[in-house]
């Protein structure tokens, strides 16, 4: 069955030509229900991915985590994907058209669009989709204020969240087990391979810090756990 979802909407209290739409998403495939926000052409989760089932996607099996290991953390930052995990790469494998072997130490090929383990009728996002999210809320320049949530940043480092993309500070894993930067930093893969010399070790993601009034584009080795938001995928 397809995800349900609904909407309103609702004008920025910071941005008078911010246009904003929310909305839900039920997942079909736990019956978990997240927030969604409509800014301009796009329509993202409003919330990190929480989606665990490991015997219905193969990929997940020993590659995502709750910070610390702990279950609360994911009902309140959703969880933590290896690259592997967040582009599925076990269906990528297994796609009798264009299969592909994709991880750590291989560089592949991606499709056009990746619905990696997104909920059906979602994306896992591209460099691109982030660019279009960030020129939509910001006009010109990579800051990150609009895009931060009002809470869970340490020190200063709450955002506005005038755009209601309400990024929270979720950390990550090492490859090592080890989970760091609660608090202070948030980063989501994308579907995209670095193609780097780095030993086919690196993805694409995008950051936020505490420290950082922008956000950054980089790379991140596709070990490590980072968080999973997924846009709506579009027809064209």
């Amino acid at each position: 069955s397809k995800e349900e979802s609904s909407s309103s909407e609702e004008k920025s209290s910071d941005s008078s030509d911010l246009k904003l739409e929310y909305g839900t998403l039920k997942d079909a495939r736990d019956k978990r229900t997240y927030k969604t926000i409509t800014i301009g052409t796009q329509t993202w989760m409003a919330e990190n991915l929480n989606y665990s089932d490991s015997v219905a996607t193969p990929s997940l099996k020993g590659k995502s985590w709750c910070y610390d290991n702990d279950d609360t953390n994911c009902d309140e930052t959703g969880r933590l994907y290896t690259w592997a995990a967040a582009i599925d790469s076990v269906k990528l494998a297994n796609d009798t058209a264009n299969p592909q072997t994709c991880g750590d130490g291989v560089n592949c090929k991606l499709p056009a669009k990746v619905r990696g383990i997104c909920p059906d009728g979602w994306r896992l996002p591209k460099t691109e989709d982030w660019k279009t999210l960030i020129a939509a809320v910001n006009g010109s320049g990579m800051k990150s204020a609009n895009l931060k949530s009002t809470s869970g940043w340490s020190g200063d480092g709450n955002g506005t969240n005038s755009s209601g993309f309400s990024i929270l500070p979720a950390g990550h894993r090492y490859s090592d087990g080890y989970f760091y930067n609660a608090g202070t930093e948030a980063s989501f893969w994308e579907a995209e391979d670095s193609n780097s010399s780095q030993e086919n070790s690196e993805a694409s993601c995008m950051s936020f810090f505490v420290h950082f009034k922008d956000a950054l584009f980089s790379l991140g080795n596709k070990n490590y756990g980072f968080s999973i938001r997924c846009i709506e995928d579009s027809e064209d």
